[in-house]
């Protein structure tokens, strides 16, 4: 059996609970360019299923906005948006407005002790990767991660497997070497198509989602005095996601 050897880690959802900060970010910024847009919450839990911020945007005048009527400019307005937007979310995660999520910076400490490599594999923008890692995680956040694959860096967002397979090639590592947490069910098809076994913990915005190919299907990765709830699969005696029961999860 192949030693797991490196995490890959999704951001939105899975470090930490911000779809609710992206979703008023993009309120902000659609109120900054005096636009009546409005995201309910409702609403951008079904926006969520395209990925990519500008993505989302586009989908969102296409499907819920068709009387809009377009500029000649659209392009141009909707990375304006999108940069808005980032500019807004990383000033709230910079004012420690997003905490981690329960078990998270346990597990990256210990990951980092036990000597396993972690990379993030996500759709969101740089800028956002590091906004939250150098402000809920450490200073130096960024720096407990060898790659961060994010944004566009790759052709297709998930559910491609694009950004895993990035991740992976710049660290020299193939699947079975490795293992994914995601929070989403594109992320766990991602993940899957790239031939990585997943563990996935639910967040706020994807309850319902379909999980099914999952070692582990958990509410979040838990602590020892808050222990997780086990939603599908087995995590034998353990209440709490730790290395062990990553390397168990990575074995079977």
């Amino acid at each position: 059996m192949t030693e797991l050897r490196a995490l890959l880690f999704d951001v939105d959802g899975t470090l930490a609970e911000t779809e609710e900060v992206h979703r008023v970010a993009f309120n902000t910024a659609f109120a900054e360019a005096g636009l009546d847009w409005v995201w309910s919450v409702d609403l951008y839990r079904a926006l969520l299923a395209v990925t990519g911020g500008k993505e989302r945007i586009r989908h969102y005048l296409d499907k819920y906005r068709p009387e809009y009527v377009r500029p000649a400019n659209l392009d141009e307005l909707i990375v304006a948006l999108h940069q808005a937007k980032t500019r807004i979310y990383t000033e709230t995660v910079a004012d420690g407005g997003v905490p981690l999520r329960p078990g998270v910076r346990r597990l990256l400490a210990q990951a980092r002790a036990a000597g396993l490599r972690m990379a993030i594999a996500t759709t969101t923008t740089p800028e956002n990767v590091t906004a939250l890692l150098n402000t809920s995680l450490a200073p130096e956040g960024e720096g407990w991660f060898e790659v961060i694959a994010a944004g566009s860096m790759v052709p297709k967002k998930k559910p491609a497997p694009d950004i895993f397979i990035y991740a992976m090639e710049q660290m020299g590592l193939q699947p079975e070497e490795c293992l994914a947490l995601e929070d989403s069910e594109n992320g766990l098809i991602a993940a899957r198509a790239a031939g990585l076994k997943t563990l996935v913990t639910v967040s706020d915005f994807t309850q319902g989602h379909d999980f099914s190919g999952a070692v582990l299907l958990l509410d979040h990765l838990g602590e020892p005095d808050a222990p997780f709830r086990v939603l599908a699969g087995d995590a034998g005696a353990a209440h709490y996601v730790d290395v062990d029961l990553l390397k168990r999860l990575h074995a079977c």
